[in-house]
């Protein structure tokens, strides 16, 4: 869909730090991570919610979703994840996208008031996709 961030990514017309591209959707890390490893995980087609995902691909979605969701378990050294959507309230782009998040005992999350942080450079991103994508290629 023109205009949309995470179709331009899919397409490859827009860079992200892309940590697996599959038929069944794309991930990348969010550029305003939660925490550092903080992924999204988008269909190809641009749907806006969840309602919008076809029955037939919810198997495959959320297959890829947990691979992730243990990928950046083992691949960060995580304690657990935080996997989340939003749909249509706080959804920043209107795509549909599953957060996996990274998380640790006592990193001060709390309810859904999620501070962001930044990576210090792209090299320092990368690192992470890498991480998670060669314990994804693992797992």
């Amino acid at each position: 869909m023109a205009g949309c961030v995470f179709c331009g990514i899919v397409s490859g017309e827009l860079p992200a730090m892309r940590v697996t591209d599959e038929a069944d959707g794309v991930a990348f890390l969010d550029t305003r991570p939660v925490f550092k490893g903080h992924v999204l995980v988008v269909p190809r087609p641009h749907l806006v919610t969840l309602a919008d995902l076809p029955p037939k691909s919810l198997p495959g979605y959320f297959a890829l979703v947990r691979r992730l969701a243990v990928a950046v378990e083992a691949g960060l050294g995580a304690g657990g994840t935080f996997v989340a959507i939003n749909n249509k309230v706080s959804q920043s782009v209107p795509h549909l996208h599953t957060h996996v998040i990274p998380r640790t005992k006592g990193d001060g999350l709390r309810g859904f008031f999620w501070p962001r942080t930044r990576y210090s450079d792209d090299a320092e991103a990368q690192e992470y996709a890498d991480r998670i994508a060669a314990a994804l290629a693992t797992g």
